[in-house]
């Protein structure tokens, strides 16, 4: 089995890969450390928290599975400790077959004034705000019939897995990764006498699709950890994408109870 490894930038996670690369060659087991996408890594390490497991996904796209070890506050998506790699180890040389499971990601298509069509996809979510502090102005369309025209300070767009992230912080819903949904939330709606909008988070089907017409010469689009300024964007369609994430489970360790390390237990 081919391994890669993605590491936070910092001296006590590259001592965390040195002693897991260590106990594994130990073992003499046929892992075989590589490094870059060309080498079709069966399975990616993350070792770092969830910044790093997306910068990883994002590297490596979506052939691999992915585990998580996190080196800093518990991470999300990762399933191990550092305290753990002789078991994370021995699991991985004796499990040959680990528990796959499958995270749905957010679709993007991107559509320019003039024409230019970009795709791309999220783990977490699609964030839209102006490019600058002023307000952002884009009609929802679902499926192609309008909801609202939106007038506040962003969009998101994410994913059931990213649902818990920055969507749980505007206080949109929690959604199992096993609904294959998309969730749109708004962030700090304008609502008075002269603007409305629904207010609320909306949790979208697979076969729906939701369309942004935006009125802004120039936005802000987060996909998951990456940034960028667009300027003459026309509308952007999100969609649960086709394709899906891969992670090896060695353990158990539920959805629900993630959600209980991360934000309930500490």
């Amino acid at each position: 089995m081919k391994i890669a490894t993605v590491l936070r930038n910092d001296d006590y996670t590259r001592e965390v890969e040195q002693a897991l690369k260590d106990k594994l060659r130990a073992t003499k087991s046929p892992c075989e450390f590589v490094s870059g996408p060309d080498e079709h890594p069966d399975m990616v390490l993350s070792i770092g928290g969830d910044g790093t497991l997306l910068e990883a996904v994002h590297q490596y796209g979506i052939e691999p599975a992915y585990v998580g070890i996190h080196t800093g506050h518990l991470g999300f998506y990762a399933d191990w400790r550092p305290d753990e790699l002789d078991e994370f180890v021995e699991r991985l040389v004796q499990q040959a077959e680990p528990a796959i499971v499958e995270y749905p990601i957010v679709e993007c298509r991107i559509t320019m004034r003039d024409g230019q069509v970009f795709d791309k996809w999220a783990l977490n979510e699609l964030v839209l705000r102006n490019a600058s502090l002023s307000t952002l102005v884009a009609c929802v369309y679902i499926n192609g019939d309008e909801l609202e025209t939106f007038r506040g300070d962003g969009l998101i767009v994410s994913s059931p897995s990213g649902s818990t992230a920055y969507n749980k912080a505007v206080d949109g819903a929690i959604v199992h990764p096993s609904i294959e949904a998309i969730q749109l939330s708004e962030i700090a709606s304008i609502n008075n006498q002269a603007y409305r909008t629904i207010n609320s988070s909306l949790v979208l089907p697979k076969h729906h699709e939701v369309e942004l017409i935006v009125m802004n010469p120039e936005i802000m689009i987060g996909l998951d950890r990456e940034q960028a300024i667009w300027k003459d964007v026309r509308s952007i369609a999100c969609r649960v994408g086709q394709e899906k994430v891969k992670f090896a489970r060695y353990k158990r360790l539920t959805f629900w109870s993630r959600v209980r390390n991360s934000f309930i237990k500490g």
